[in-house]
C-alpha cells in the first residue's frame, strides 16, 4: 500500500508497505479516504514538534471507510461500509487524567501520526471504539472534524460568555476553529494574525470586522478597537514563543489567556503584572468525545461551512514535493487535503 513517512526533519518519501493484516479485538481495518494536513504535521517537517520521534508516518485528521471490524464486545453503533472521523487520541483508561474524565491529556497519550504512526496510508487499524460515524457530511469536511474539536475544546475550557469580548492570536486552521466556536457561542471576536490574507478570510468567511495586523503595534491597535481597554478572554494559536509571550499583555484585568498551541520551550512572564490583573492561564491538549459530538452536530446543523477553509486537494505523489512550500505562511493556504 502507499505510505507517506516522515523519516526525519525535511525528508518525506512515498513508499510501498504491506497492508496491515485482519483486525483483531476492539479493532477495526480502516480504508483511509482523506487527511487533512495540520500544523502539527509542518511543526514535525520542520524539527519543530514537541513530543516526536523519527521516522513517523504522519496524519491525524482523518476521513475513513470501516472495511471489517474484529470481535467486540463494547458497545459501538460502526458496521462495515460506515464513513467515520477518527478520535486520534490514545489514552490508557487508568491514569488519573483518564478516571477524572480528562482522557485528552492522559498520562500515557499516544497520538496517531505523533506518538506513534498515523493515517498517511492507504489502510490503518485503529481502535474501534475511536471511530465517529457522522452522516451527511463529506469526506473532506469529515477529515477536518478533529481540527474542529481543538478550537471547541479551547473555548469550552476558557468558557467565555455571550456577549464577552474575545482575542484570537493566529488565523491558522486551529485559530479560525476557535473562532468558529467561540462565535457560536455569542463571543464577540477580534482576530490578531501577521498574514494580510487570513486576516481578510476571517472578515470574508466569520464576518469578523475587529482584525489586527500583527506586524504594527498590536497592542495599540487592539486598545483602539476596544476603546481603551483589553479583551477578557485571549486564546493564542500561533505555537510561536514571541506571540505567546506577548500574549500575557492583551488581556484585561480578570480575564484569561488560554495556550492552544505550545512550542519546545519555556514560558515565561512577568509575575507582578501576572498577579494584578488576577490573570487566569490555561493551558488547551487536544479534545473530547463531547467536543466531537459538538463539532458534528455543528455541522450537521450548517451551523459551520468548512468549504472555504479547503485550499486545495493533492494526491500522495504530489505532497512529497509539495509539502516544504506549505511552511511559509505568505502562501495563504487555509487546509491542503491529501486524498487516497
Amino acid at each position: 500500500m502507499k505510505t507517506i513517512i516522515l523519516e526525519e526533519p525535511g525528508v518525506l518519501r512515498l513508499a510501498e508497505t504491506d497492508p496491515p493484516g485482519q483486525p483483531g479485538p476492539d479493532e477495526a481495518l480502516v480504508r483511509v479516504r482523506r487527511v487533512g494536513i495540520c500544523g502539527t504535521d509542518l511543526h514535525a517537517f520542520a524539527g519543530h514538534q514537541n513530543f516526536f520521534s523519527y521516522p513517523r508516518v504522519l496524519g491525524h485528521e482523518l476521513a475513513v471507510e470501516v472495511i471489517a471490524i474484529g470481535p467486540t464486545e463494547q458497545q459501538v453503533d460502526i458496521t462495515v461500509g460506515d464513513t467515520c472521523c477518527v478520535i486520534p487520541y490514545l489514552h490508557c483508561g487508568h491514569c488519573i487524567a483518564c478516571r477524572r474524565g480528562k482522557t485528552n491529556c492522559c498520562v500515557k497519550m499516544q497520538v496517531l501520526g505523533v506518538h506513534r504512526d498515523g493515517g498517511m496510508r492507504e489502510w490503518i487499524i485503529v481502535p474501534v471504539d475511536k471511530l465517529v460515524k457522522a452522516e451527511a457530511i463529506p469526506l473532506e469536511h469529515l477529515a477536518l472534524v478533529e481540527m474542529l474539536c481543538v478550537g471547541a475544546h479551547a473555548v469550552k475550557r476558557a468558557q467565555p460568555a455571550a456577549g464577552e469580548t474575545a482575542l484570537v492570536i493566529g488565523a491558522g486552521p486551529i485559530g479560525l476553529a476557535v473562532c468558529q466556536f467561540a462565535l457560536l457561542s455569542g463571543v464577540n471576536v477580534v482576530v490578531l494574525d501577521i498574514s494580510d490574507k487570513r486576516l481578510e478570510f476571517c472578515r470574508r468567511h466569520f464576518a469578523v470586522e475587529a482584525v489586527i495586523d500583527g506586524n504594527n503595534n498590536p497592542l495599540t491597535q487592539l486598545q483602539t478597537v476596544l476603546k481603551g481597554e483589553l479583551p477578557t478572554a485571549v486564546f493564542d494559536a500561533t505555537g510561536s514563543p514571541i506571540s505567546m509571550h506577548q500574549a500575557f499583555g492583551y488581556v484585561a484585568h480578570g480575564g484569561s489567556l488560554t495556550f492552544v498551541g505550545h512550542f519546545p520551550g519555556d514560558v515565561t512572564f512577568h509575575d507582578p503584572d501576572f498577579h494584578q490583573r488576577e490573570m487566569t492561564l490555561l493551558a488547551s491538549r487536544n479534545a473530547t468525545r463531547e467536543d466531537f459530538a459538538w463539532s458534528i452536530q455543528m455541522l450537521q446543523q450548517g451551523q459551520i461551512n468548512l468549504t472555504p477553509w479547503i485550499s486545495q486537494q493533492v494526491s500522495p505523489e504530489e505532497i512529497i514535493t509539495a509539502f516544504p512550500t506549505w511552511l511559509d505562511p505568505a502562501t495563504g493556504l487555509i487546509k491542503t487535503m491529501l486524498e487516497f
